[in-house]
């Protein structure tokens, strides 16, 4: 199971980058094996401000439907475009290609929340 260090992460198995008060969000190496075969990303709230735990877009597998959870406040400025004709990116490659959004942070406060790669270890008992 990967679970990179410099990564922060949610309960709800999304990692977060950050790069100064922008987020990459995407879903963990553990939430992609649960689900299976991803099949479709569906996310259309780019452009939307949203507020922390808000649903910004859906994962379907082959046997599921998964709402995806903002791990922080703010604007969704970017979808990665290539999970729209290659889904099975976020299975083959989650912390890199497989990336689902970008988000620009209003609120730094909420980072301290997120867990660490030793806390989201602890949540999933790796």
């Amino acid at each position: 199971m990967n679970i990179p260090s410099e990564l922060k992460y949610t309960k709800d198995h999304e990692w977060i980058k950050i790069d100064g008060d922008i987020a990459t969000v995407g879903i963990t190496d553990f939430a992609q094996s649960e689900l299976g075969d991803i099949v479709y990303v569906e996310v259309e709230t780019v452009g939307e401000d949203l507020e922390r735990e808000e649903v910004f877009g859906t994962v379907e597998a082959v046997k599921t439907v998964s709402d995806l959870f903002l791990p922080l406040t703010g604007e969704i400025s970017e979808f990665n475009e290539a999970l729209e004709s290659d889904p099975e990116l976020v299975n083959s490659d989650p912390y890199g290609e497989g990336w689902m959004v970008k988000i620009k942070i209003t609120d730094t406060s909420e980072i301290e929340d997120l867990l660490s790669a030793d806390g989201y270890k602890e949540l999933i008992g790796a």
